[in-house]
């Protein structure tokens, strides 16, 4: 399945033949069904759109039939043509300030042939696939046009709110506004205050007869309401003035200069599809947080959804219509109104066109002033307070004010192009902008650079090291993610000479107590003199020549050499010494996993390739109660000093408090390698993650946790829940054993935990879904397939019961067990992980609260099973659990 599957192959109103092969269909078929979900959403779409396609079409200065046009032909033309499903397309106010300049200058005949040419170029576009990349646009660049249009619109609609004409640009319109204020029409004031204050009210109406109410649209609402009191009271307004079909005009021959032309098109073109593609996006958002919705819905395909809006817009043009883009409002609406399938965006352009055939005399009632005072509400609310919360956290207020103010005073193409130059400016600054200190501080000249180092910081990164004298100790603190070659040379050549002198460097970044070696130079690895510690990486771990490679504290007269290619977005992982088998009789390690590294990654620590100068032993994965490899204290990464991390004097031991291990007590260490390395850990979140995360963890801290998942998986140290599932805090609920064993209700013997676990998720947290997750090379399941009878009944032993279960499951026929859909097995561990994982999906079942919520339909189960070594996730895809299989999961299945 390709990334963005075409929407047919999804479409839930289509269905399948099915015959014996060389004979002749079964019957007729009924090609065409409607669900009534989308004929109530086509309906509340299509009450949204008439008002608005009106007013959109007054604000253009156009004929009000070609909002009515565009649209009936966004809904039936994209409906059924485009890639995004549930998309609704018609007349946008995003277009109306660039489609009310074109008429300005050249006419309406003109205007639609230009939208012709626009459709033409958008489906050039589509069919070369580059829809995509309209999303590179920045984001800020996107909301300052919209924005700018808004201001725009709003502008303009007030003088028609007033009682008056608006004037053709908004400089033009903010002049006459004083003059408009002084001779104010009374009745357009009073048509226009009631429709605006229907719009704001009537979505917060309160109680049970508010939640009915609201069904009703808040624009239908108030254009109904406004048309009503003026038409009761006699107020003389001017109203909507519909000809007959036959003086409607179509797209003529384009008049004009060229070069005025080809922007017109370019603008059209630009603002129409990066619109519609963006909404494309959204709308997908829309769907995946809507429940049940998502598996019945295909991710929009945004090169054909770039197809039916050129086709959309060359029709409309053809036909007299305005241009035609995705619309955010009616395509909210119809995700919100319960649409499944496509045809309520086709139904809601059958209605629109029935409605400019038979309501043409109830809609020539409405006044013009309520049609002007909705669009300068929708223009209004294109000025996004959360957009402008955005930018302004992501530093780009100046690329959003800059494109908006030039949508204003210019054009939307003019205003597009400043934003645009102004972000590339502003990246350059970024990267460009390195700052560099210099400061002594206990003996040691610390030399800080944050941010990128490249050929342009240069000469002052090579003042700040000449400052320190020759024979003393320097650390460079690097905080920036890019080092380009000539600042690399650079440093390196400063380095060998100070060392040269008699002096010592240190290299670090953010994470301290991991060093990085270069390769190739072996006093990096011996720790002799005048070796150079590298802590964080040097070399963008994307860029073409990868990260330097990492040693832990070469300068340790022990250090094996350790060196491993950390892998990307991890910047602080610890390389560990080898292991040395433990004395004879010394207990294994217990945990979800075996010690050491995995079965299909042998000799490698925790996965990485072996590059040490020192070959590491091989280590075998060791079955569950028995001997197994241990790390020495004090290894590798490890300089046994308690100012090893800067700012931890308050972790340490208290002076004159005698040996830290006393104060752990008999076998314990309160103060030793491991105790260090966790609060070098715990200090580089503080310093580098806590910034980031701390607003979303204080919103979870308000709100509570509403995780979408259990995720119930094994204890080994391997699987890390967050990277598998690509999850973050408070999408997991995460429940973790030796095992990943779940007992069947009443066995737990003692030990509630994982049952009370599964009641709390499903019945508290309301969980809508249930992963058990199995993994290769599991120690619990080794231990099972290795275990005798009798012996004594260890906490271990009485705990890996309840995976006997599998094994008996094992035992059947073989024909039955569960499988990978691409290969067979590797070996009988594996085996036993697949099957253990469908057979505690099984005694999953049999607990009430979810056989509950799955009887209600509210919960779904899955299997998965994670290759640790080839860091490869399997589904489980399969119904029947008599013969499972297990799917591999790739990026294909992941974006379609």
């Amino acid at each position: 399945m390709s990334a963005c599957a075409p929407a047919r192959a999804t479409d839930s109103t289509r269905s399948e033949r099915h015959h014996q092969p060389h004979s002749p269909p079964s019957g007729p078929h009924r090609r065409f069904r409607v669900a009534g979900a989308d004929v109530s959403a086509s309906i509340a779409v299509f009450l949204i759109a008439l008002p608005l396609s009106l007013g959109i079409a007054l604000a253009t200065g156009a004929p009000l039939q070609a909002g009515l046009v565009a649209a009936a032909v966004g809904g039936i033309v994209v409906g059924r043509l485009g890639g995004s499903p549930l998309q609704v397309s018609g007349p946008a106010a995003g277009l109306t300030v660039v489609t009310a300049d074109l008429i300005h200058r050249y006419g309406w005949r003109t205007t639609c042939a230009v939208t012709v040419l626009a459709g033409l170029a958008q489906l050039g576009l589509g069919c070369l696939r580059v829809a995509r990349t309209a999303l590179a646009v920045s984001p800020a660049i996107v909301h300052g046009m919209l924005a700018g249009i808004g201001v725009t619109i709003a502008v303009a609609q007030l003088h028609i709110v007033l009682g008056g004409t608006p004037q053709s640009s908004v400089p033009d319109n903010l002049a006459a506004l004083p003059a408009q204020l002084a001779r104010l029409d009374p009745a357009a004031m009073a048509v226009s205050a009631l429709t605006l204050t229907l719009l704001l009210l009537w979505p917060r109406i309160p109680g049970r007869a508010g939640r009915l109410l609201r069904t009703v649209p808040a624009a239908l609402v108030a254009v109904a309401c406004a048309t009503a009191t003026a038409s009761l009271s006699g107020l003389a307004l001017p109203r909507v003035d519909l000809p007959s079909w036959g003086s409607h005009a179509l797209a003529g021959a384009p008049e004009g200069p060229v070069p005025g032309l080809v922007a017109a098109v370019l603008t059209i073109t630009l603002v129409c599809s990066v619109q519609s593609l963006l909404g494309a996006v959204a709308v997908d958002k829309l769907v995946a947080s809507r429940p049940g919705l998502a598996g019945r819905v295909g991710r929009s395909d945004l090169d054909r959804e770039l197809l039916g809006q050129g086709a959309a817009n060359m029709v409309s043009g053809a036909l007299g219509g305005l241009p035609v883009a995705g619309v955010a409002v009616r395509s909210t609406a119809n995700v919100n109104a319960g649409a499944v399938s496509r045809n309520s965006t086709t139904l809601h352009g059958v209605l629109v066109v029935a409605a400019t055939l038979l309501m043409v005399p109830v809609l020539e009632f409405i006044p013009l002033a309520s049609l002007a005072a909705l669009v300068m509400a929708v223009g209004i609310q294109m000025v996004s307070l959360h957009h402008i919360r955005a930018v302004t956290r992501h530093r780009e207020v100046l690329v959003y004010v800059v494109t908006a103010l030039g949508v204003v005073f210019l054009n939307v193409l003019q205003g597009v192009a400043l934003g645009i130059a102004v972000a590339v400016t502003v990246a350059l600054h970024r990267l460009a902008r390195t700052r560099i200190t210099h400061e002594e501080k206990e003996g040691a000249h610390h030399v800080r650079v944050r941010g990128a180092l490249t050929f342009l910081a240069v000469p002052r990164l090579s003042r700040a090291l000449h400052l320190v004298p020759a024979g003393a100790r320097a650390v460079v603190e690097l905080d920036g993610s890019f080092m380009d070659h000539a600042a690399y040379e650079s440093l390196q050549d400063w380095r060998n000479t100070h060392t040269a002198q008699g002096g010592t460097v240190e290299l670090t970044g953010r994470r301290a107590g991991v060093t990085i070696a270069e390769p190739g130079n072996p006093a990096l690895l011996s720790g002799g003199p005048g070796a150079t510690m590298i802590t964080g990486s040097v070399h963008d771990p994307d860029g073409p020549d990868g990260p330097i490679e990492r040693a832990d504290s070469p300068g340790s007269p022990d250090s094996p050499g350790c060196r491993c290619r950390p892998w990307t977005p991890w910047r602080n992982h610890q390389c560990h010494r080898p292991p040395t088998p433990p004395p004879t009789g010394e207990p294994g390690t217990p945990g979800g996993g075996t010690a050491g590294a995995p079965a299909e990654d042998p000799g490698t620590p925790a996965g990485h390739p072996a590059t040490s100068a020192e070959p590491a032993p091989s280590r075998e994965p060791a079955p569950y109660g028995q001997p197994a490899a241990s790390l020495e204290p004090g290894g590798p990464g490890e300089s046994g000093r308690s100012d090893d991390l800067p700012g931890s004097g308050g972790l340490a031991a208290p002076a004159g408090s005698g040996d830290p291990d006393d104060l752990a007590g008999p076998g314990g260490r309160l103060n030793g390698p491991s105790r260090r390395q966790l609060a070098r850990g715990i200090s580089a979140f503080q310093t580098n993650t806590a910034p980031l995360v701390r607003g979303e963890l204080a919103r979870l801290a308000r709100e509570g946790q509403r995780p979408s998942q259990l995720f119930l998986t094994c204890a080994d140290s391997r699987l890390v829940t967050s990277m598998i599932t690509s999850s973050g805090p408070g999408d997991l609920f995460v429940v973790r054993n030796v095992g990943n064993l779940v007992p069947l209700p009443g066995e737990e013997s003692g030990d509630d935990s994982v049952a009370a676990a599964i009641e709390y998720a499903v019945d508290v947290l309301k969980v809508r879904s249930v992963t058990v997750c199995g993994h290769s090379g599991c120690g619990a399941m080794q231990a099972l397939l290795g275990s005798e009878p009798g012996g004594a009944p260890t906490p271990l032993k009485r705990w890996l019961r309840h995976g006997r279960p599998s094994i008996e499951r094992m035992a059947e026929d073989s024909r039955s067990w569960p499988r990978l859909a691409d290969r067979a097995p590797a070996d009988a561990v594996e085996q036993l992980c697949l099957t253990n994982v469908v057979q505690q999906l099984r005694h999953l079942r049999a607990h009430e609260s979810v056989a509950r919520a799955l009887r209600a339909g509210a919960l779904e189960l899955h299997g998965m099973y994670f290759h640790v070594g080839e860091a490869q996730a399997y589904l489980l895809t399969a119904a029947d659990e008599r013969s499972a299989v297990f799917g591999r999961v790739g990026t294909a299945e992941v974006s379609a």
